[in-house]
């Protein structure tokens, strides 16, 4: 999950040398960014119903792979194609790693701690996205061929990976064959839960949503505020909010895992709509500081949604049908993360960067609150218990 992840959002700082070596704008950007959205989505299709049926490996042992494959098309890109390509390809083995990977972490810890296991998965997938960036801000400025690096660094931890996914003691009945489960339907869909547990679903997206979309602007065009507002160039800047980010929405799942669901995923929206009050406030006053709390809020409000989301699945779904609905989770969550910051993008093209990074903030936030209030009114027994 880590290793997987760091590819994910490791080009975060660099976008700003291919901007200046390739040349295209902030709309192209975040369309670049949203290419890994379509993978993700694409992959989310089959990975999850495909895990439950051929078991983890057999969809994680190609997904890194394919990530691997991703790695050595961002090493040496020098068109938007290359960029969109790898982008792509990041997505889809990101969309096997969050439905297989995640159950894969879920069936290692067992039916009695799947909120255990719910913790671990989330956490790793967090602290990957957040050190990929690092890494990337740090080696780029560090070490010579800036835009090779990072990801050949990368190539290593997936390599290591690979060794793990073949170790991995998945307890028997989760990784061989078997029979399609009932009502499984077919292999290409969209992903679903069983009948009974969309109320889980549905709260669980209502807050990790506006979450990872808040965090997806601060990768996608966050280098571009920094260099357009605050006039700073530094990829190890770029490089340290993006972990900052990420290290809180880490942490934060840690300090509050003792907590009912309910308050976690209340804690998570109201976190996300603060995050967008401190990044309208930061692109208005060109204020450093008020962009690095933008950032922290943002990237707790991904950290408790998508805790909160894991849980409500991981203790009310059935291990056959875990994977598919860790899918059905982030297909939800990461549809707005694709559409938004790519309006986001071309709007400020348009109208100036800050009038749209604006105009996405508070169009974020009001749909957090609006996360959090169908939390508050969910009255079936058992969905943000």
């Amino acid at each position: 999950m880590t290793a997987v992840f760091v590819l994910s959002n490791a080009a975060t700082p660099l976008y700003v040398l291919w901007q200046r070596d390739i040349g295209f704008s902030k709309g192209t950007l975040t369309l670049v960014f949203a290419s890994y959205i379509v993978g993700l989505i694409a992959s989310l299709l089959v990975s999850g119903a495909a895990s439950d049926r051929l078991g983890r490996r057999p969809v994680l042992l190609p997904a890194l792979g394919l990530a691997t494959v991703a790695c050595g098309v961002f090493a040496t890109a020098d068109s938007v194609v290359a960029l969109v390509a790898a982008r792509l390809f990041t997505g889809i083995a990101v969309g096997a790693a969050v439905s297989a990977g995640m159950a894969a972490v879920t069936d290692v810890a067992g039916p009695d701690r799947k909120r255990l296991g719910a913790l671990v998965a989330s956490s790793a997938m967090v602290l990957g996205a957040g050190l990929g960036p690092l890494l990337a801000g740090v080696l780029s400025e560090t070490l010579p061929a800036p835009t090779v690096t990072v990801f050949l660094v990368d190539i290593a931890l997936l390599a290591s990976a690979f060794v793990t996914v073949l170790r991995m003691p998945i307890p028997r009945g989760t990784s061989a064959r078997r029979p399609a489960p009932a009502g499984a339907g077919s292999w290409i869909r969209l992903p679903r839960v069983p009948r009974g547990a969309g109320g889980r679903l549905l709260h669980g997206i209502a807050v990790f949503a506006p979450g990872i979309t808040g965090t997806s602007f601060v990768l996608s065009l966050g280098p571009s505020l920094l260099s357009g507002l605050l006039g700073s160039t530094n990829r190890v800047l770029t490089g340290a909010i993006a972990f900052g980010m990420f290290l809180t929405s880490t942490g934060v799942q840690f300090a509050v895992r003792r907590l009912r669901v309910r308050t976690i995923l209340l804690t998570g929206a109201a976190s996300t709509a603060l995050g967008m009050v401190a990044l309208t406030a930061a692109v208005r006053s060109s204020s450093l500081a008020l962009l690095v709390a933008a950032a922290v809020l943002a990237g707790a409000g991904q950290g408790l949604g998508q805790l909160g989301g894991l849980t409500l699945l991981n203790t009310g779904v059935p291990t056959r049908r875990l994977a598919e609905a860790n899918a059905a989770l982030n297909v939800g969550g990461y549809l707005p993360a694709g559409i938004l910051p790519v309006t986001a993008g071309y709007l400020s093209d348009a109208v100036g960067l800050t009038a749209g990074a604006t105009t996405f903030a508070v169009s974020l936030a009001g749909l957090a609150v609006a996360g959090g209030a169908v939390v508050m009114t969910g009255r079936a027994r058992g969905r943000t218990e």
